[in-house]
């Protein structure tokens, strides 16, 4: 019986995972370049902190366990929960902002489709204890530009991907200026994050079974399609310039002119329809799609200033991202940026024995002092010149070092640069004493 991999997993044969490795490697370099420190933590934690964080209804979106001691566990989700007991549990000595990055391994009990696997990489950069309200602001620009950093640096442009910005502050503002109550606004907020993925009909119908009043479903509605200017959303309102939605609204407008200051606007728009169906998110929100649209988000975000107060902690700001690698890996398929980006496989030598000293001590020692000066080698288990080099060209080899050759005295090589095609006869022993450390 052939055994398959489990559906939604993947296998990584070289090819992927030189391709997971580039991602991986540009996600940690960017990282760092932005000043975000890394950690990580276990693969699985007890059940009852995603439940914290998101609720009875998670337990079937996870892969559960009991344990041997009856306890309930989880394999991890995503890491920001495992991130939120760790800061807690050293709230007094860690020096704030705190700024971590981690790229984990998670597993999600998800029906499989494009873009959505039931386990990939994630990359999360998240800044905690930013308490100055300007300062605070700049810590949301920080994680977008930091984002888009990324994004640019693997070749996609405003023209490919748009960080569409919004404001849970700011829709809540809103809604309250509607007179819809405090209590169901969370309802509406899981509503409206399924607007991108529904028919405009569809949707329009279900908010308005939802809310059972016409006039305000159309005003959500309105407010729903508005592209960013305050009088409009005042209009959409029916409500004054004061108070809440201006403070949001005020808000927003300091994010974008921090975004444009740092070199980014065109990457970024205000897009209300962003709601990001988590409760714990409390201000900012946003996602990066690809432009052709058809596509879930790349990545998404936002501000969650409750979270660590939620776990028992003390309650201290925190804003932050994910960026799964499926979405992220199609687009770039898509626009062509992987081929000539992905390093492909390369030694600096490999080393070609042929003749009846094939596999003699001269062989073995000169494969392990070019290695232990910190070059990479190879060499083959085949016989024949000509199979041994098509394999050094097709491990795209800077030079072959040629042993065994009738041609040649038993103390000498030949060195050929494989990109010229330049040969050299060389001493055996002059050739090891004159290597140096890589």
């Amino acid at each position: 019986m052939k055994i398959q991999p489990v559906k939604g997993t993947r296998d990584f044969y070289p090819p992927q995972m030189a391709v997971r490795n580039w991602i991986i490697d540009g996600w940690k370099r960017v990282s760092v370049r932005n000043g975000f420190e890394e950690y990580d933590g276990p693969i699985f934690e007890y059940l009852d902190m995603y439940q914290i964080k998101s609720g009875e209804e998670i337990v079937e979106q996870l892969f559960s366990f009991e344990d041997r001691g009856g306890r309930k566990l989880a394999i991890r989700p995503e890491i920001t929960p495992t991130l939120a007991r760790m800061v807690n549990q050293q709230i007094n000595s860690l020096p704030r902002p705190i700024k971590w990055f981690s790229v984990p391994r998670l597993c999600r009990a998800e029906r499989p489709q494009k873009g959505r696997l039931r386990e990939f990489f994630q990359w999360n950069i998240d800044i905690i204890g930013v308490e100055n309200e300007l300062w605070k602001i700049f810590a949301d620009a920080e994680v977008i530009f930091t984002t888009v950093d990324y994004l640019r640096s693997v070749g996609l442009t405003s023209d490919d991907v748009k960080v569409k910005i919004s404001s849970r502050e700011l829709l809540r503002a809103y809604l309250i200026s509607l007179g819809i109550p405090e209590e169901k606004l969370e309802s509406i907020y899981v509503l409206l994050d399924k607007k991108a993925k529904l028919a405009p009909d569809t949707f329009e119908e279900i908010l308005k079974e939802h809310v059972r009043d016409n006039d305000l479903a159309e005003k959500i509605l309105e407010f729903m399609n508005v592209r960013y200017a305050f009088d409009q959303m005042v209009k959409a309102s029916g409500g004054d310039s004061q108070g809440a939605l201006a403070d949001a609204a005020n808000d927003l407008d300091i994010l974008l002119e921090d975004l444009k200051a740092m070199g980014i606007g065109e990457y970024c728009e205000f897009d209300p329809s962003i709601v990001r169906g988590l409760a714990y998110y409390t201000g900012m929100v946003f996602e990066v799609h690809a432009t052709s649209g058809e596509l879930r988000a790349i990545c998404g975000g936002g501000r969650y200033d409750n979270l660590l107060r939620d776990f028992g902690g003390p309650p201290v700001s925190a804003t932050g991202m994910g960026m799964g690698d499926c979405v992220l890996e199609i687009v770039l398929k898509e626009k062509g940026l992987l081929d000539n980006q992905v390093p492909k496989r390369e030694l600096d030598y490999f080393v070609v024995a042929i003749g009846p000293g094939a596999q003699g001590d001269d062989v073995f020692r000169i494969i392990a002092e070019l290695r232990s000066k910190g070059y990479s080698v190879n060499f083959s288990y085949k016989f024949g010149l000509a199979k041994q080099m098509k394999e050094a060209a097709s491990q795209n080899a800077k030079w072959c070092i040629i042993m065994g050759l009738e041609e040649l005295d038993s103390k000498n090589v030949k060195r050929k640069d494989m990109r010229t095609g330049e040969q050299e006869v060389m001493d055996y022993e002059e050739f090891l004493a004159g290597l140096k450390s890589k």
